[in-house]
């Protein structure tokens, strides 16, 4: 299974940075090929985007979540993958964001195209336009603050920022 790690600097405190990653029905709007991700319940979404040039489609669960800190999830239907995005203050207003990616390639155009490093060049693409959207904004278009641990969900206890739709 390949894996990828990638990161980026964002000139956002990390909790805008946090909450706007939690907004995983946003992700069109920065990612190359992800043409919906719909936000079914607090720990799961559905994926759909073009992969190796075809419509592919999956879902996810995520299983632990920590504001500020890390989102971790993986598939549990259709296209294997799984990954972590992490976030670190490096100031006040500046934060790294660091994406550690795992899939299972579909196909031989998908294989030829991790061994070429389109996927890598993808990825970072993709960081490059959160980073772009995400300081554009300089707020969240929402938030969503409670915790995940494995099959334990703890809404978010502060008023009025508990929202992924």
């Amino acid at each position: 299974m390949p894996k990828l790690k990638k990161s980026i600097e964002v000139n956002v405190p990390v909790r805008v940075a946090y909450d706007q990653w939690t907004q995983f029905e946003e992700f069109p709007r920065f990612m190359e090929g992800v043409d919906s991700v719909k936000q079914l319940d607090d720990k799961r979404l559905h994926w759909r985007a073009k992969v190796g040039g075809k419509v592919e489609e999956w879902d996810a669960e995520i299983y632990q979540q920590d504001p500020d800190r890390v989102i971790a999830w993986r598939s549990i239907a259709g296209a294997r993958n799984e990954g972590t995005v992490r976030f670190a203050p490096l100031g006040p207003d500046k934060t790294k964001v660091e994406l550690e990616l795992h899939w299972e390639p579909l196909g031989v155009l998908e294989r030829v195209g991790d061994v070429l490093g389109a996927d890598d060049m993808r990825v970072q693409g993709d960081l490059n336009r959160f980073k772009e959207f995400v300081e554009s904004h300089g707020a969240p278009t929402g938030a969503w603050r409670g915790r995940i641990e494995g099959e334990r969900v703890e809404e978010d206890q502060e008023a009025g920022t508990s929202s992924r739709r």
